[in-house]
This record gives structure tokens, sequence and C-alpha cells, in this order.
């Protein structure tokens, strides 16, 4: 553990962590009592999330060439999906008429429904018109010939490519979409219990985060320099 900590540069607090409860259960099964470990308690560092302005997301999502990697953006984007979920939706999942998007087994393996845009179902329609992907919406690459979903590494990739194409300063990737979903629902008058199930978040302490960066509830804030020579 010395050599994991202090020798080693890779391992983060998160894995240098888990790695001391996967010692603990070690020595619980073969009742090691003298080998218990004590853990301190390592504390997360409280960073917020980043949110890319409304200007930002429109240059972002311009910016791919192939209608599949603005299609992926879209929804990161328009229905705040996970890189995962994103990954996993199948052609049965989507609802043209009702204009639904049923996410199963998300966070939790926690179902939920979230709604589609105009913008967004016109978009699948074309998509699936031209593409005519089988099974899952965006599939990926099998030698077998099997449906197999694009992976999730497929997903950051075609982030990180429209980051670079759109000229975007601010570190994109498929999660920033889904904070950027949550932060402007939250300035277009969302409340935050309808914003929890929209996410699919289990406890609403982890959706209360938004409020932080959000700008909603309170006197826009300003620097003191702009008062300083108004008179």
């Amino acid at each position: 553990l010395h050599f994991l900590k202090r020798k080693h540069h890779t391992p983060s607090d998160s894995f240098f962590k888990h790695t001391v409860y996967g010692l603990r259960y070690l020595f619980r099964i073969f009742d090691r009592k003298e080998s218990s470990v004590i853990l301190p308690s390592i504390e997360r560092p409280k960073k917020l999330p980043v949110v890319l302005s409304q200007q930002e997301v429109r240059e972002l999502l311009k910016a791919p060439k192939l209608l599949k990697h603005r299609l992926i953006l879209a929804l990161l984007y328009g229905c705040g999906l996970r890189n995962f979920e994103c990954c996993k939706l199948k052609i049965s999942d989507i609802d043209l008429d009702r204009k639904m998007l049923h996410i199963r087994e998300g966070k939790g393996r926690k179902d939920r429904y979230v709604p589609l845009c105009d913008l967004l179902a016109r978009g699948i329609k074309t998509y699936l018109e031209v593409e005519r992907p089988v099974d899952y919406l965006f599939n990926g690459n099998n030698s077998a010939g099997k449906p197999v979903p694009l992976s999730a590494r497929g997903i950051q990739w075609a982030a990180r490519e429209a980051r670079r194409a759109s000229g975007v300063q601010k570190q994109v990737t498929a999660h920033a979409l889904r904070h950027s979903y949550a932060t402007h629902l939250l300035e277009m008058g969302t409340d935050i219990f309808t914003l929890k199930e929209l996410l699919g978040h289990v406890d609403i302490n982890t959706t209360l985060v938004y409020l932080h960066v959000a700008r909603v509830g309170r006197r826009t804030p300003f620097s003191p320099l702009e008062k300083l020579y108004e008179q």
C-alpha cells in the first residue's frame, strides 16, 4: 500500500481506497482480524461541473460532418443522457409519435422517460431513413455481423472531435453536455424535482449541485469594478 500511494504515479485516491476495501474483504473472509486495515476518510474534491453556454452548444452541434455524430451530441445535450445510456439506445426505445425517449436501466438500473423536442424527432427520423441502423440506434463495428452498440469510447471521440472542429476552449466530454442540459433547464425555469426525474438521479442532493452553477433564484452576480465608476 505504501508503494501504491507513495512510489507509483498512477493510482488516484479512489483507486487506493478501493484497494484497501478489497484487502478488508479478503481479511474478513479468512477471519484475519489482526490484519484489518483502518482507512482514514478521504474527502472527494468538491469540483463544480463544466457547463457550456448556449452559443458554445450551437457551435459544437454544427461541427461534426457526419449526421450520426451530430445526432449523438444532440441527444446527449437535448435529453441529458449519460454516455452509456446513449450507447444502449435501441430503435424500439424511440416513440416519435409521442415524442418520448425510453431510457432503460440507467444508473442504478432505473428506467425513465424524457421528452424529445421536434428538432430531435426530425433528426432521428432522417437518420433512420438514411443510415438504416439495426437494433441499436447507433451501431458499432462487429466483424461477426451481429448488431452491437457503439462503444462509450466512440461517443467520447465524437465529442472530442466536435470540440476540436468548433474551436470551443472548454473541456468538452459527453458528460459536460449532460451538465449543460441540467443547468440550462434550471435557468429556463424547470424546477429541481422535475430535473431530478429527468436526469434519473436517486438522491436529490446529486441534482442540487446544479444550483451552484445555474443563474437562478438570485440576483445576477457582478463584479464591484462595474459599479466603481458609475457615478
